[in-house]
Formats: C-alpha cells, structure tokens, sequence
C-alpha cells in the first residue's frame, strides 16, 4: 500500500501542478496574446507574399535596358516593352496641321466708307476753291493748305490748275479704284502692294498727264487704308480644332523603335528614355509599380476574403497560410526560369495539386485562377497561358478528388497534359498558326502535365513532413499492413490486433453514414491501441490460455496500468513520427471515461466509497474534439461489450449499443465532439447492423470419420 500511496499521492500532485499552470493566466489574456501573435503573423505572411511577388512581376515586365546615346547604332532590334505615345511626332504633325490653316481675315465696311467720304470732302472743297475766279493761284493754295488729305505742295497745284472735267475724270477714277479695292478687302500686309498697283494703273491712263498722274496717285494714297483685319478668336479656334483633329502617334507594344544596325535618332533616344530602356538613366515606372501593386492586393483580398468564408479555422492555423503562399511563391518563382526555354512547360497545375492534396479542394482552385492570371500578366498578357492554366489546373484538382494512391497523382497529371493539347490546337486552328509551332506548343503542353505530376509525387513527401499535413495517400500508406508499428501489433499484441481491424470497419461506415473521413478514422482506429505493445499481456485480448495478472495486483495499480496505455500510445506514436490527427485517437479514444472494472474491484476491496480517489481510475483524456475521435470512441467500447455478450442476437447487440452511446453522452464526454442527436441515431443503428453480422452464430458442424470415408472409396 505504501507504493501506491506514494504513485496516488505524485499522480495528484502532478494534476494540481497543470491546473495551476493553466490558471496563472486568465481567459481574457491568453485571447488577447494569441490574437497580437496571430496577427503579427499574418502582417509577416501578406508582407512575404507582396514582397516577393511584386519583385517577380517587376523583374517580368520591366524590359531590357541598353547601354546607349543618341547616335549609336542599334545592337539588336529594339521593340517597344510597353504602349506609349509619341509626343515629338504627335507634336510635329500637329504643328503642322496648324501651320496650314490660313488666318481668318473679317472686313471692315466702315472704312470704306471713311475713305470715300474723305476723297468727296477733299474734291468738293476743292470745287469750292476753285469757283472763286478772282482768288489768284496763290491765294487758292493757302486756302487748301488745310486740306482733309493734307496734298500741298506741286500735287495741290496742279489739281488747282486742271480743268473741272479733268477733275470730275479723275473724281470718278478714284471712286472706282477705292470701291474695287476695298470691296475684295485690303489686309494690312498688301497695303504697299495695292497702292503700287494702283500707281501702274494710273500710269497706263493716256488721257492724263504726268503731273496729274501723280497728284491722283496722291490722293490715292493719302485715303486708301486697310480694312480687313484678322480674327484672333477665330483663327485660334481653327488652329486649336486642327490640332486636336490630329491623332496622337501611339507606338503600341511590340512596335520596332529601331532595328539592328540603324540609328538611334535624338527622338528615338527621347522615346527609349521614356520607355526606361537606358540603362543609366533609370526613371521610376510609377504607373507600372501601380499597376503590380493593385493586382497583387487584389488577389490577397480575393484570397483571404475566401479562405474567411469557407476555411475560417486557417486563421487559427497560420502554418496551413504559410503552406499556401509558399506553394504559390514556388510555382511563381519557377515561372521566369522555365518560361526561357517555353512558357507552356510553367507547371501551374502544380500548386493546384498539391494544394488539393495537402489542403482543399476548392481552395486549390481559387488559388489556380489567382496564379494562373499572375503569371499570364508576368508572361506578357498571354491569353493562351491564362486560359491553359485555368482550364488545365481545374481539371488537375478534379481529377484529384478522393485520391489514396500516388499513381493516381500521375493520372492527374496525364489529365492536365490532354487539356493543355486541347487548349493549345484550339488556339492555333482560331489564329490559323502554323501546323509545326502549334504540333511543336501542343508537345510542350504534353510535358507540362507530366512535369506537373512529377512535381507533385516528388515533393509530396517534403511537404506532408515540413508542415505535418495528413494527406488520404499518406493514409493509405499508414494502413498497409507492412507498417512497422502494425506488424509490431500484430506479433506483440495479436488481440488487440484484430480487435483494432474490427473497431476501425466500424467506424469507418458510422462515419462514412454522418458524412466524416471515414479513411481517417479506420487509420486511427488501427493505431488507437498501439500503447498496448508496452504491456501486451495485461489486456484480456491477448491473455491466450494464460493467468491474468491483474489478478495479483491492487485495483489502483491495474487502473494505472490500463489508463496508461494512452499515454504510451502517444510516446510510442510521437517517436515513430506519426502525424497529429492520428495521435489525436490515441489520446481521445477513451476521454476521460472511467475504468469501470477495476474501480468498482476497489470499491469491493476498501468497502469505504471515500477512500477511493476517482481520478485515479479515469483516462487522462482529453474528451473526443471530433466527431471522428468521437466515432471511434464509440466504436471501440460497442465492440468490447458486444463482443463480451453471451449468445449474442440483434437485440441484445441494439440495446448494449444504445445504452452504451447514452452512457457516454451522461458521462460528458461526447461534449465537444460536434456530433448531433441525429448523427448518433445513424452511428447507432450502424453499429447495430455491423456488430450482428460479425457476432452472428455458427453452424455446428458434426465430426467426419476420415477412416470411414477412405473405406468408402
């Protein structure tokens, strides 16, 4: 009694310990911790994420620059990276377009009037002066020295001396002149130019004199003045809507700026400057780090808003979003490289694979259109590629549904190379390519799903290890009966051995019926017990024909002995690297149930219900956190009890079933599983049909005297 006392008394101490380590810290800070570290997390993930794929998409679109000066000669062909457009020729033309609209001219009748005025004015004053017989030539002059035209001089004589006829002759030719003339307009520009030509048309008169010529030309020129002015405001408007008629030159991508050998012109070297093709002249791209910048954090939102719809819990589990970003870094970073040999052989469909494998499915596909339009844009806006890895990586993941053999990995790929050929031929039949580069693309679309497979089976492993991810062919594996642990079972502990292939069909169709991973749980049930190998003999399934042990030792020693085996389960499981999800049925299998047997033994032998500690004789649990753990909770116990019944019928087998689903759901510990009353009706009546078909009774068969039938023959 002394030992126990000592194991009861370190065993209390060792739980009071924990319970006070939990406490040390209250709910409120615990959450508050756990969401500044979450979210430090996630700043560092989008930040990596942003970073590296903005560094990506820039290194792609940005082009080459070159080492030269206006002057030099072209190395290679050089095309235009991007559209832009030609300011110096646009302005060119466009200047010139102005230059050839005339300047609009308006007249001004006023003027005209003016001039003609003056001219009657100067003759009729003239006439006055002349009437006067009496005035002497002298007297005449001083009396038109005042004169509206200001004639003086030999030209006012000589008007003063000619005959009224002549007068009234040369009157009416200026009239004329000065009515033809300002009629078509006279701009100041021609001034100089009509006052000559009215000179020589005055000359060519016969019935005039020299002198009267001249005194006429006089006149003429003393009234005759512009009067067609230009319209500022209406020119300028033909001008602007000349210039805004001429098309900005635009050279588009693609477009030769100059080709090898020629060249390189002022304006060439002004439009590579612009474009950033200058090697040391570096102009930051503003529109292009914007335009990178608002895809990648589209895509994040488009990401993350998913993943908080549908996955929530990935939130919580920041080594799952880690997984993802460098499953999409890695098929972005592969790009650039692979892309120099074809862009066809990019292995897009990888990441969707994978994440199809590893996470989910319709994650993977929302995370292929997103790299599939990432890379299409770093590839040059190639719409054969965006539609290739859409359609290409869509059909990888649904060929990858409820895959469990890495074979079929390789048929997914096979799957993503058919669609790739389809895709590419579509392609070149609508753009009528040749035959050879789309035969020649097709192949390269072939080998795309290959690789894609390879990729995908070869890495597998890395990633199921590096981030502990429990994948269904990962599963398959751990349910070969190769297994090391398995067969370890098997040899060691052959009841308990059989006792877990059972316990786990059993649950895999309960849990197949509630729409669980049956996979998962019949994996779990078959190392739920693997802590028995520790201890194999002190477990009645494999007590074959010999003494039970427990018989010689104290109840809390044996409750101590069976209750541990979780807990070497677990060491055993974390030694030989199996993953989370399956070491959580070994440590949930039981919860925190009661080692009934041995706990009322105690009762029998201390009499006193008070000196029996009942933790003691309970597991360490923790209760089942799924409905899967929770399952096979069941499963485990229906078997145990259906299996100890004597002459086992479907009655007896539904009524142990249902007390013993009742008596988990009293004792708590289908609490936090999630299951529903509905799911346990349907797990109930599995168990029922199952264990009936697997307990039902033999035929006896009578004894055959094998002497008796070698007579007969």
């Amino acid at each position: 009694m002394g030992i126990l006392d000592r194991l009861n008394q370190r065993r209390i101490r060792m739980q009071k310990k924990r319970i006070s380590e939990k406490k040390k810290l209250s709910a409120h800070e615990e959450k508050t911790l756990l969401s500044r570290k979450l979210t430090w997390q996630y700043i560092a993930l989008g930040l990596l994420f942003f970073v590296v794929t903005f560094y990506l998409m820039l290194v792609s679109l940005q082009p080459a620059k070159y080492d030269l000066r206006a002057g030099q000669f072209a190395p290679e062909d050089i095309v235009s990276p991007r559209m832009i457009v030609d300011d110096y020729t646009t302005e060119r033309l466009r200047e010139e377009a102005v230059n050839e609209i005339s300047s609009v001219y308006r007249t001004d009748s006023a003027v005209f009037n003016e001039v003609k005025n003056d001219i009657d004015e100067f003759f009729d004053k003239l006439y006055d002066v002349k009437d006067n017989e009496e005035a002497s030539i002298d007297e005449q002059m001083t009396e038109m020295e005042d004169n509206n035209l200001g004639i003086t001089g030999v030209h006012l004589e000589v008007l003063l001396q000619a005959s009224e006829e002549r007068l009234k002759n040369i009157e009416n030719y200026l009239s004329e002149i000065v009515a033809q003339r300002m009629n078509d307009g006279i701009k100041v520009a021609e001034l100089q130019e009509e006052k000559s030509e009215i000179r020589e048309f005055f000359h060519s008169l016969t019935e005039l004199d020299e002198e009267l010529k001249e005194s006429a030309i006089a006149v003429i020129n003393a009234t005759i003045r512009p009067n067609q002015f230009m319209d500022v405001e209406a020119t300028d408007q033909l001008r602007e809507e000349a210039r805004e008629a001429v098309d900005p030159v635009v050279i588009r991508r693609g477009d030769t700026l100059a080709e090898q050998g020629e060249r390189i012109t002022a304006e060439t070297f002004s439009i590579m400057k612009e474009l950033g093709l200058i090697e040391s002249e570096f102009t930051p791209d503003l529109r292009l780090y914007a335009g990178i910048s608002a895809v990648i954090l589209l895509a994040m939102a488009v990401l993350t808003g998913y993943i908080w719809l549908f996955h929530p819990d990935y939130f919580y589990k920041t080594k799952r979003l880690f997984l993802l970003i460098l499953i999409m870094l890695l098929v972005l970073i592969s790009a650039k490289p692979i892309s120099i040999l074809s862009i066809y052989l990019i292995p897009l469909a990888t990441g969707a694979m994978l994440l199809a494998l590893l996470l989910e499915g319709r994650l993977a596909l929302i995370t292929n259109a997103i790299l599939s339009i990432l890379v299409a844009i770093m590839a040059g806006n190639d719409l054969l590629l965006l539609v290739m890895g859409l359609i290409g990586g869509t059909a990888g993941v649904l060929s990858m549904i409820n895959t469990k053999q890495r074979g079929k990995i390789f048929f997914s790929g096979l799957v993503v190379g058919v669609s790739n050929v389809v895709i590419i031929i579509s392609f070149g039949l609508i753009g009528n390519h040749q035959t050879l580069h789309v035969l020649q693309d097709a192949g390269m679309g072939m080998f795309n799903g290959v690789l894609c497979a390879v990729l995908a089976i070869g890495t597998l492993p890395f990633w199921e290890y590096s981030f502990s991810i429990l994948t269904s062919v990962k599963l398959i594996e751990l349910s070969n009966p190769s297994h090391p642990l398995l067969k370890k079972l098997l040899m060691e502990a052959p009841g308990t051995y059989h006792h877990s292939i059972v316990v786990g069909n059993l649950a895999e169709a309960a849990v197949n019926a509630i729409g669980g991973d049956g996979l998962l749980v019949r994996v779990g049930a078959f190392y739920h017990d693997i802590g028995k190998v520790k201890r194999p003999y002190f477990f009645k399934e494999n007590q074959f024909m010999t003494e039970n042990p427990h018989d010689k030792l104290a109840p809390s020693l044996s409750a101590l002995i069976i209750t541990g085996h979780t807990k070497d389960g677990v060491e055993i499981a974390e030694k030989n690297k199996l993953p989370q999800e399956i070491i959580a049925f070994i440590k949930e299998h039981h919860g925190t149930t009661l080692a009934a047997y041995f706990y009322h033994k105690a009762k029998q032998e201390y009499g006193d219900p008070k000196m029996i500690d009942e933790m003691m004789y309970r597991y360490q649990g923790p209760v089942p956190q799924t409905r899967e753990t929770a399952v096979l909770m069941l499963a485990d116990s229906a078997e145990a009890a259906v299996r100890s019944l004597e002459s086992p019928n479907r009655d007896k087998i539904e009524q142990i079933v249902k007390k013993i689903i009742q008596t988990k759901l009293d004792d708590g510990q289908l609490e936090d599983s999630q299951l529903t009353l509905t799911e346990l009706k349907e797990i109930r009546q599995v168990f029922a049909q199952m264990l009936a078909g697997i307990m039902h009774e033999r035929i006896k068969y009578p004894e055959v005297d094998l002497k008796e039938l070698k007579g007969r023959k």
